[in-house]
């Protein structure tokens, strides 16, 4: 056996990079942390075939001194700890780690002036090795320069992706730690080209969507809530707002951009009800808790924490998700479809009678509430597109061909109620009519407003069931004639064990049956027919990967959902104006109306001057 000995310093760097410095963005995240951490109001960041080349962040902070400088660049000297408090931190970085795991592995230039000095200081060090230093002329503040990472590690060089895919995790970093600190101007460069500036001082929620999109500013609702010494505040897209995947959803800790799961799975579990099961939400929250309540220590690039009470920070950001899209429960994603607007078909001239005609209107509608095309006939099983030229009709009366067996369309009408006088009670609009026995038109004070009938009392059913007590209901207990005894890990065990009062509460009543069972005694009225170990095999696996199950609550609400679906008014049958009306003002006074069980819109408004420009008018 070979004997135990003191490796390297040099070894020791290396090792220690491997975990700081993964890839060119994990290091530019270290230097933009230091940059914010030294107290800069401004940050230009210049990077150059995605960060494999060359990355440079310049600050206006506080500076750096040649011995300083020095010190920096030796492992673990920091001057974010004062003391010996790790618990206590608040800065972004604390390890000490970051500059010399970096100089270990690329050639690093550090230039760097005090706020009053005459004059800075650089320090070239390449691969660990100290190549130059000296005095340098630079205005107060520091210039971090990584160039060639990798370099003399080709082990490592050649894990590293494509320029463009180290450019877009670059690119993710900068966006992350941007929206944390809307009161820091930061500027980005790649290959010379300007992709943004931001200016400081700007409102948190006009920085999320200056980052993230645009259309958030519209989709969104603004969250603030505290609980205790606990704030979070943040910026929530609506449902009807969503993405295939989660790369858009940014998770702050006391500034600190991470990637946790216990966040995430409060984020699914606030939006359950709203979303299908394959889209995700769009938001930024920042929560701010105490230093001593949340362990920051957990991970060398510092991208996961621990909370001392996880329970308690995922029902607080649930219920404050929840409350703040109750505040814009009436909303759906207000702009239509562009694509369904561009196929409402424009009156053709007498010269285009043999020309297909873009699409039926009806079409265009299910494309704004579905996304689907539904122009091309093959797209709608059992349905025909009839079209008829314009060669059936005169050009000046629309009068039908002498001798034709068809009788003129017909259509039901009824007295249409005026536009009240405090139609802003009314966002919703007075109905005016039923389209493909689906959807129901209406006017609104300021536009047009189409309205999924089937969808909208979807969600109102649900919201229905759940203000009568539904859920307590499907919670109900449903004993077993014979308790069932289900085998388990024990750790698996442990973790039920813990919940047991929590899923008491919802109907499941279960208790430890040895080491590694646990003996089912009853179970929610809903899921009578479920079987027990499959049951509690996914509970178990819930509260491994999230910490607290809401997987039981979420299988309840989707029974509610099912029942709700059933329940509702199908797309197809007819509606008075007094049945439409009703809708409309149900949908006015409910939560969530915006969108039904599975995050689809029940509503779209075009505006007037949308309707003006389909005439040409604007």
């Amino acid at each position: 056996m070979n004997q135990i000995r003191r490796l390297p310093d040099d070894l020791v760097n290396r090792i220690a990079a491997g975990e700081v410095v993964e890839r060119p963005s994990s290091a530019l995240k270290e230097l933009i942390e230091n940059a914010i951490d030294s107290g800069a109001k401004r940050i230009a960041v210049s990077i150059v075939e995605g960060g494999l080349n060359r990355i440079e962040v310049t600050d206006d902070g506080c500076g750096m001194s040649p011995e300083e400088m020095s010190l920096a660049l030796e492992r673990h000297a920091t001057s974010k700890l004062p003391d010996e408090a790790i618990e206590q931190v608040t800065t972004l970085g604390f390890r000490g780690e970051a500059l010399p795991s970096i100089a270990s592995v690329a050639k690093l230039t550090i230039e760097s002036r005090v706020q009053g000095a005459e004059q800075g200081w650089c320090r070239v060090v390449d691969h660990g090795t100290l190549m130059e230093e000296g005095p340098a002329a630079l205005p107060p503040g520091t210039r971090v320069r990584m160039e060639n990472l990798f370099a003399k590690v080709p082990a490592r060089r050649k894990f590293l992706r494509t320029a463009r895919s180290e450019y877009a995790a670059c690119l993710d970093v900068v966006r992350r730690l941007a929206m944390a600190r809307p009161d820091i101007a930061i500027t980005l460069e790649h290959g010379g080209r300007r992709i943004f500036g931001l200016q400081a001082g700007q409102a948190l929620e006009n920085r999320v969507a200056q980052i993230v999109t645009r259309d958030l500013a519209d989709n969104s609702v603004v969250l603030e809530m505290a609980r205790g010494e606990m704030t979070l505040r943040g910026v929530a897209g609506l449902p009807t707002f969503n993405r295939g995947v989660a790369d858009h959803q940014y998770l702050f800790v006391n500034g600190r951009p991470v990637k946790d799961r216990l966040l995430t799975g409060a984020v699914r579990g606030a939006y359950a009800d709203m979303l299908a099961r394959d889209r995700h939400a769009v938001l930024a929250l920042f929560l701010d808790i105490p230093p001593e309540d949340v362990d920051v220590n957990v991970h060398p690039a510092k991208t996961e924490v621990r909370f001392r009470d996880s329970a308690g920070v995922r029902g607080f950001i649930v219920t404050a998700l929840r409350e703040a899209l109750a505040t814009g429960d009436r909303r759906s994603a207000q702009s239509p479809d562009h694509g369904a607007m561009s196929r409402w078909q424009s009156e053709p001239s007498l010269g285009d009678a043999e020309q297909p005609s873009a699409a039926e209107p009806s079409a265009a509608l299910h494309s704004m509430f579905t996304g689907r095309d539904w122009s091309n006939p093959s797209a709608r099983p059992g349905s025909s597109l009839l079209r008829e030229s314009t060669s059936a009709f005169s050009g000046a009366g629309l009068v039908a061909q002498s001798g034709s067996d068809l009788a003129m369309p017909q259509g039901r009408a009824e007295v249409a109620e005026d536009v009240p006088e405090d139609a802003e009670r009314y966002p919703l609009g007075i109905a005016r009519g039923q389209v493909a026995q689906t959807y129901i038109v209406a006017e609104a004070a300021d536009g047009l407003v189409l309205v999924d009938q089937h969808a909208a009392h979807e969600r109102l059913t649900l919201e229905r069931l759940r203000a009568g007590g539904a859920t307590e209901k499907v919670a109900a207990s449903q004993a077993l004639l014979i308790p069932e005894v289900v085998e388990l890990e024990e750790v698996d065990c442990d973790r039920l064990e813990e919940q047991i009062d929590k899923f008491a509460d919802l109907g499941l009543m279960i208790e430890r049956f040895g080491p590694s069972a646990m003996l089912v005694r009853a179970l929610p009225g809903s899921l009578k027919k479920a079987e027990p170990q499959a049951l509690l095999q996914d509970l178990a696996d819930d509260l491994a990967k999230h910490g607290q199950s809401l997987l039981l609550s979420e299988k309840i609400e989707y029974i509610l959902a099912t029942m709700a679906c059933h329940g509702s008014v199908r797309a197809g049958r007819k509606l008075n104006v007094a049945e439409m009306n009703a809708l409309l003002r149900e949908m006015e006074n409910t939560p969530r109306s915006g969108q039904c069980n599975h995050g689809r819109p029940t509503w779209v408004k075009l505006s007037m001057d949308d309707v003006e420009k389909l005439f040409g008018r604007h």
